[in-house]
């Protein structure tokens, strides 16, 4: 109880969030170097942005935002064959790999954090939700773990077990600061249709039912926030986004690229807006050679809110986001993205307040 009323005080002690938009990034960075990443991040997204733990893929194994994951699970173990990622029965090098490097980079945010004369309010870090660890891992057999109840259970479960020490250590690495979480699901539209395929290619697996899924986020969430964590959003592509199904699971809000939204997605996300929760709205489409014109992308979002009728005050529930990871581009272009999407936060801000 003591332990608990311990992290009463501190979540009491927690600066409160911001009432404006802000920009954050989705986590993917590229190269392979944490301290230009968390540099970089950090000095570009001051309060009252977002900045976030960078995920460098192009370290490799272990790097991948599969094996990040898989690496925080408790009492399950994985290791990397030609096929993919497997549950194993005790850890080899590619789960140390996961771990160190993962290590590393929460040692590198305390060390920038720490040399910092006003550290930002807030953090974020990501993680892969339930339902795609089940579809990107595989069982002894070679089968995905979403072939099977009692795996897809237990993944969970295990997920939701390793998450507090993840988020005790970032904690201890930038103390006092707010701790965001985005939980993402790329694959959650295949998985809720049933349309991966088996490891031999030849039918698919079983859709999972959105009860089954709306539990799973459920206990991951609850154990997040027993962790620390402030705000929890759950990340997925804007085709058959199950916006419902994720707020139904108690998520603080969705995050989802804005390019493809449907007008019933957006009376969906109005909803959401007006029963108090978090929207993420990947704003910026940064896969062109350049980069969208501020004006656009505001325009973009202030079109819709204003056609649903939802009062400019509202914004503050909105964080702008590039629409994809940031891992295929260059340093430089990836620093030019953050810095739009500050300046896109900043436009709508102008508009919030009239």
């Amino acid at each position: 109880m003591a332990g608990q009323h311990e992290h009463a005080r501190g979540a009491a002690l927690q600066p409160a969030p911001p009432r404006e938009v802000t920009a954050t990034a989705l986590g993917p960075w590229p190269g392979d170097d944490p301290l230009e990443a968390a540099k970089i991040i950090r000095g570009e997204l001051g309060s009252p942005h977002l900045p976030f733990l960078a995920e460098l893929p192009d370290r490799g194994v272990g790097s991948d935002a599969l094996g990040r994951t898989a690496c925080l699970l408790e009492e399950l173990a994985v290791d990397v064959q030609p096929y993919g990622w497997r549950l194993v029965d005790r850890p080899g090098k590619d789960f140390r790999r996961a771990t160190s490097a993962l290590a590393t980079d929460i040692n590198v945010l305390a060390d920038v954090a720490g040399a910092e004369e006003k550290p930002a309010a807030d953090i974020k870090v990501q993680l892969m939700g339930p339902l795609s660890l089940a579809a990107g891992l595989h069982l002894h057999s070679g089968e995905r773990a979403l072939i099977d109840y009692g795996a897809r259970r237990d993944l969970a479960a295990s997920l939701a077990a390793g998450v507090g020490r993840y988020l005790s250590r970032v904690a201890a690495a930038v103390p006092g600061a707010r701790l965001a979480v985005q939980i993402d699901e790329p694959d959650i539209a295949a998985v809720f249709a049933g349309t991966i395929p088996t490891s031999s290619g030849y039918r698919t697996l079983r859709a999972v039912p959105g009860a089954e899924a709306r539990e799973a986020w459920r206990v991951v969430l609850e154990a997040l926030r027993a962790a620390g964590a402030a705000e929890v959003v759950i990340a997925v592509p804007e085709i058959e986004a199950p916006f419902e199904q994720i707020l139904g699971a108690g998520a603080d809000g969705v995050a989802v690229p804005l390019q493809a939204l449907t007008t019933r997605q957006w009376e969906q996300l109005a909803g959401a807006v007006e029963a108090g929760k978090r929207l993420w709205i990947g704003a910026l489409d940064a896969r062109g050679t350049t980069l969208p014109k501020v004006v656009d992308c505001v325009e973009a979002v202030w079109r819709p809110w204003r056609q649903l009728g939802l009062s400019p005050t509202a914004l503050s529930a909105v964080r702008v986001t590039p629409s994809l990871g940031l891992s295929g581009h260059t340093p430089a272009e990836a620093t030019a993205v953050l810095g739009r999407l500050t300046q896109v936060a900043d436009g709508l801000n102008q508009l919030a307040l009239g």
